[in-house]
């Protein structure tokens, strides 16, 4: 999220409930409309949030798989090396709601501890990605003891109804560095609003990807492959589909920059000649200069401390902390103070 853009939180209804047509062409609306107002900023941005269509959700799955990206590795071995003295502090019967599940399998690891212990469990899953809700449903499947409700929302507005479902103490997991796409008064905004739908005794897991060396970031964001230039440029081809753009793929080169100032890499599209782009849904038509970007998403890299500090403020206390030291990674379990 961007420093000088602020994000309304409650876009996208659950679709699975109510009418999923009127939900689909809301959705494509906000979408417009986020779209016409981004491009004309300076510089010109588009939401990483609209990153994640149904080939986008794979592409990232795709991008947690390779060698240079080491967050999803690093945060799983903590999990599996910990989950059992993870779920410890927890109740019984325990609430678990993932927010941005991905695939689910790092919620497995979690489901798994618990049923060890003998605990059932009823799970969340909040997305407005529905191919992430169905991979993390299928992956879920082989827990008789889960409970397992998908909600297609934005983080607070479905952990406002997993809250008013809860059975027991619950535990949000917030889990892949996606505390990482927020600028810090979002993120401290965001927690708040987190612990606004908690109670005390309740828990937040926290996975946050660690400063490092500049060149392992850089290779990590604009890995050999391409797979993270092909993640960024089908927002253009979403665009392109969706809303009626022309695009042209060919035109754009996927540039991450890491911004030392502010602990952030950033993903930017860059044009490679003048041109001029209309997209007939947003009402928009944009002129692109030679080397001018769009600036479409951060992942703001923390401290073991200062993320502690973070999400204290916010009125949790820290119960423990893991950190992956060989991949700078940090899990970290607070409780609601």
């Amino acid at each position: 999220m961007r420093d000088d853009v602020r994000i309304d939180d409650v876009r996208i209804e659950d679709t699975r409930a109510g009418d999923e047509a009127g939900v689909l062409d809301a959705s494509r609306s906000t979408f417009a409309a986020d779209v016409h107002r981004d491009l004309q900023l300076t510089p010109k941005q588009l939401q990483s949030k609209y990153l994640y269509d149904a080939l986008g959700s794979h592409l990232f799955e795709a991008i947690c798989q390779l060698p240079w990206y080491r967050i999803t590795r690093a945060e799983t071995r903590l999990l599996e090396r910990y989950a059992d003295g993870l779920v410890e502090p927890l109740g019984d019967p325990c609430t678990i709601v993932e927010l941005g599940c991905g695939s689910g399998t790092k919620l497995a690891t979690i489901a798994q501890a618990l049923r060890r212990r003998g605990s059932p469990v009823l799970v969340h899953l909040i997305d407005i990605s529905a191919t992430a809700l169905e991979l993390s449903e299928r992956t879920l499947r082989v827990f008789p003891h889960a409970s397992i409700v998908g909600h297609r929302a934005t983080y607070i507005e479905g952990l406002k109804r997993a809250a008013a479902a809860r059975r027991g103490a619950m535990c949000v997991l917030f889990l892949g560095s996606n505390i990482g796409n927020l600028d810090m008064p979002a993120a401290a905004e965001f927690l708040r609003d987190v612990r606004g739908c908690l109670r005390a005794g309740d828990a937040l897991l926290l996975g946050a990807d660690l400063v490092k060396p500049a060149g392992e970031l850089l290779l990590a964001y604009g890995d050999p492959l391409g797979v993270t230039a092909a993640f960024n440029k089908n927002l253009l081809e979403r665009i392109n589909c969706e809303l009626d753009g022309n695009f042209d793929l060919a035109g754009f080169d996927h540039r991450p920059v890491w911004n030392a100032a502010r602990s952030r890499i950033e993903m930017h599209l860059v044009s490679r000649r003048a041109q001029m782009v209309h997209i007939r849904l947003a009402d928009l038509t944009v002129l692109f200069a030679p080397g001018e970007a769009i600036w479409t998403e951060s992942s703001y890299k923390y401290t073991p401390e200062s993320i502690t500090e973070l999400v204290t403020e916010a009125g949790f206390r820290s119960y423990q902390q893991w950190v992956d030291t060989d991949a700078r990674f940090a899990v970290t379990l607070f409780i609601v103070a």
